[in-house]
């Protein structure tokens, strides 16, 4: 039971010539209800990665893709990385993840140089295409809410939701699509998102959990379009995270633990659903400094992600969270 920092600690153990073996514990507070969040999962295996790649020319993750096969527990696990080839300015690799001897996660990584934007072709302020952070709010008058009891890891972090996002989603907003409309906005929210543990900076392998944090779209729904939807388990099928910054500094422009969260999803189909992350850096730590009128142009996009999800009664979550075995 520990903070971030913590309880993303991956050890090497051995190499046996095919492949590089990582050793670890699945902290029992890093879950969602019962389940391990599988964003944090997700982050033990880009750090035994980013440890596999510290001798390289090739340090920084850039794309990762995680198919999740089964259900992880609060256990032991080891993760096997493997290179699939080195090249010019990438390198290939694959890293799974093994409890019991059992396959659970396999990913499929890239590695290279995230360097900031050049003089090369790139969109950034001030270019009228480039995305600027969506948030409303600054962090630093933004009201901090609680989060759910089934975040087991809520006392470790913080967020305000922001609310002018979330109005979007009422079923008056423009955003509403009726049959005259050409696509439609399905939903959205957002969210400053703070670690409390001083100890608990960003850093890459934090960004495969901070994608993984997010309201998702059958509970953005109004009851009338949820019918007899109860407390819901949303179980990550397929992630894919870009990494689209290197991470900046700690300075009077961008916060060391907090950052800006938003997604997206349009689509609900018997139970599975999409969603598109964006992670932001924050002008300040939540609830700390001030507001200036440079602070959006400042912010840079960190990563970004897509995830297939599906709904599961909370029910099942508790009772796979129970067990001390591996579901086959």
């Amino acid at each position: 039971m520990a903070p971030f920092h913590k309880a993303v600690h991956v050890q090497d153990t051995l190499y046996d010539g095919e492949y590089k073996s990582y050793a670890g514990e699945i902290d029992p507070e890093w879950v969602i209800g019962a389940i391990p969040n599988g964003g944090y999962v997700l982050a033990l295996l880009v750090n035994a990665c980013i440890q596999y790649q510290a001798a390289s020319s090739h340090r920084d993750p850039v794309h990762v893709t995680a198919h999740y096969l089964r259900t992880s527990i609060a256990s032991r696990f080891e993760i096997r990385v493997r290179t699939v080839r080195n090249g010019r300015s990438f390198t290939n690799l694959t890293a799974e993840l093994y409890q019991q001897g059992i396959l659970i996660i396999t990913t499929h990584q890239i590695f290279g140089v995230n360097t900031p934007p050049s003089s090369g072709l790139s969109l950034a302020p001030a270019s009228s295409y480039a995305r600027r952070i969506p948030l409303y709010t600054h962090p630093s008058t933004a009201v901090i809410q609680p989060l759910s009891d089934v975040w087991k890891f809520r006392s470790y972090v913080d967020w305000a939701p922001d609310d002018h996002i979330l109005a979007k989603n009422a079923p008056d907003h423009p955003n509403r699509a009726d049959s005259s409309t050409i696509g439609g906005d399905g939903l959205e929210w957002g969210a400053w998102f703070a670690f409390k543990d001083k100890s608990d900076k960003v850093m890459s392998p934090m960004l495969a959990l901070l994608v993984d944090i997010f309201i998702n779209i059958p509970s953005l729904l109004p009851p009338s379009e949820r019918p007899g939807l109860g407390t819901s388990w949303f179980p990550t099928v397929v992630l894919a995270i870009e990494f689209k910054a290197p991470l900046p500094r700690f300075s009077a422009s961008h916060a060391n633990r907090t950052v800006g969260l938003y997604s997206s999803g349009k689509f609900l189909n018997d139970g599975r659903h999409d969603a598109y992350v964006e992670v932001w850096t924050a002008p300040c730590n939540l609830g700390e400094g001030s507001e200036t009128s440079s602070w959006r142009e400042e912010q840079v996009c960190l990563a970004i992600a897509t995830q297939m999800a599906y709904i599961i009664p909370m029910g099942v979550n508790l009772e796979r969270g129970k067990k001390k075995e591996v579901k086959l």
